[in-house]
């Protein structure tokens, strides 16, 4: 029964289609909403590319090598996405406390409250690690 291969082979493989396309679609529907403006005429993203290009000129090299550490769990195909949400919320927090240049503190915070809880628990690995004391965070990592 040669057929009956080559049927299931076409049934398992149009599944398989769906999927993929259903996750795809997820994802860029997620896109979108994030690139739709906002009350004040800037989207999401608008804010998040202002406010890493402002601060940009604050980063020193190690800063900018801790936070590819800290992103280095993220998927390769979701690293750049979570990279520069990560960014613009250290960018942002910078630009309103007026910071001359980004610290490792506010790199933490600033990561802390850009990412999902779930990611929480490799930030703690990752400073204790480092022996970097989580106390002066741990009031973020509630929220």
């Amino acid at each position: 029964m040669p057929s009956d291969w080559f049927m299931w082979f076409i049934v398992f493989w149009s599944v398989f289609l769906v999927v993929v396309m259903f996750i795809g679609g997820f994802f860029m529907f997620r896109k979108f909403l994030k690139s739709m403006p906002k009350e004040d005429g800037k989207s999401t993203l608008d804010w998040q590319d202002y406010y890493i290009r402002k601060t940009l000129h604050l980063w020193s090299q190690d800063k900018k090598d801790l936070l590819e550490e800290l992103v280095e769990p993220v998927p390769e195909l979701f690293r750049d996405v979570a990279r520069n949400k990560i960014a613009g919320k250290i960018g942002e927090l910078a630009l309103k406390e007026n910071a001359d240049h980004i610290s490792e503190d506010l790199l933490i915070r600033g990561y802390i409250i850009a990412t999902p809880k779930r990611d929480h628990k490799f930030l703690r690995k990752k400073l204790k690690e480092k022996e970097i004391d989580m106390r002066p965070y741990e009031h973020l990592f509630s929220k």
